[in-house]
């Protein structure tokens, strides 16, 4: 089992910055793929990016590409998303995941970050 924390969330203005962090603990970190996803009220939660064990190979929804980065560092079990131009339509509950391969779901998630953008 591997145990993951979210944080960084908040309120920020339509433009502004904010960078993610999840925690992982439990099981080696670099054995998993790891994503975020988000939730807005009233929608179904959806795909943000995801990241490969080494960090070799990440992945975006179109909605997101150009703004947000995913990254990891293995040292310290965490991944991050850096999210840049942020807009209102990205008001969410943010929530990071692992999976052990592609073959597999993601099957272990954070509890969540809310993540509020102003216009």
């Amino acid at each position: 089992q591997v145990q993951l924390v979210e944080s960084g969330g908040g309120l920020v203005q339509a433009g502004g910055s904010l960078r993610l962090s999840c925690a992982a603990s439990g099981r080696t970190f670099s054995n998993y793929i790891m994503g975020w996803f988000r939730q807005a009220p009233g929608k179904e939660r959806e795909f943000v990016a995801s990241i490969t064990w080494s960090g070799g190979n990440t992945y975006y929804a179109d909605s997101v590409k150009g703004r947000f980065t995913i990254s990891r560092d293995n040292a310290k079990n965490t991944v991050y998303l850096q999210m840049n131009s942020l807009k209102p339509e990205d008001t969410a509950v943010y929530y990071c995941a692992a999976r052990w391969s592609f073959k597999n779901g993601y099957d272990h998630w954070g509890q969540g970050t809310q993540v509020t953008v102003s216009s």
